[in-house]
């Protein structure tokens, strides 16, 4: 979903979202916008990878549902082999000891607490994907584990921002945009009117409050040339990149 839908939903709820484990059960990420970043390119003649993961995603539907007498369904229960049970274990015991007083996790503890559930249920469903067996082997679960650390990453920056105020959220998002920008394009400046039309902030006010905000705190400086308007970053922020 759009951004903005989704801070408005967590908004409106308050704890309530989080409070539930409701949205401890998803896999959260947040990527930036590809905006100004997406020139044409012809499509492929074919989609050989694709081809082959709706092939699969097919016979594993078409397969035949086991049925109990009483009419209920009976699922393969998979379980983890050892090697994959111990690396279950210290994915959870690493994760866990993060989530006290001072840990890096504590402020996603809700999130953080079942990323190891949320590994194991991936693991179940890359191993049945391409070796269906009744035991989920370590290197499903080995994979598993880095895409569900990856989105725990995500679910952190995002809720990270979120319990900022937002006048002070909008001032963090633009300022982490505008450095990635420099950095990927070499240089140390961006036209104001680039940054308010690609940027993670539309709204004029909360723009230009942001923008206020970063310049009285040394990170940007606000260049005008005529009529044209830029944004300077400190050289201090780039010295490592350009």
């Amino acid at each position: 979903m759009q951004e903005e839908i989704l801070r408005s939903f967590i908004e409106q709820s308050g704890t309530l979202a989080r409070g539930s484990g409701f949205l401890a059960r998803f896999l959260l990420s947040w990527p930036g916008s590809t905006q100004g970043k997406r020139p044409y390119s012809k499509a492929p003649k074919s989609w050989p990878h694709l081809a082959a993961f709706n092939r699969r995603i097919a016979e594993i539907l078409n397969t035949p549902l086991e049925i109990r007498d009483d009419g209920t369904l009976s699922p393969t229960l998979l379980t983890l082999t050892p090697e994959a049970k111990q690396a279950f274990i210290t994915y959870h015991d690493t994760i866990e000891t993060q989530l006290g007083e001072g840990g890096e996790l504590r402020d996603v503890r809700d999130v953080a607490s079942k990323t190891a559930d949320n590994a194991a249920r991936l693991a179940a469903l890359l191993q049945w994907f391409e070796d269906p067996q009744g035991t989920i082997e370590r290197e499903y679960f080995e994979r598993a584990s880095r895409i569900a650390a990856w989105h725990l990453n995500e679910s952190r920056r995002f809720f990270g921002e979120l319990a900022l105020p937002s006048d002070l959220a909008d001032a963090v998002r633009l300022d982490n945009w505008i450095i990635n920008y420099c950095r990927q394009k070499k240089v140390p400046m961006i036209p104001s009117r680039e940054l308010r039309q690609y940027g993670p902030v539309r709204d004029k006010k909360r723009f230009n409050a942001a923008l206020e905000d970063l310049t009285e705190r040394g990170r940007l400086r606000d260049i005008r040339e005529g009529k044209r308007r830029f944004i300077e970053v400190n050289p201090h922020l780039l010295e490592t990149a350009l």
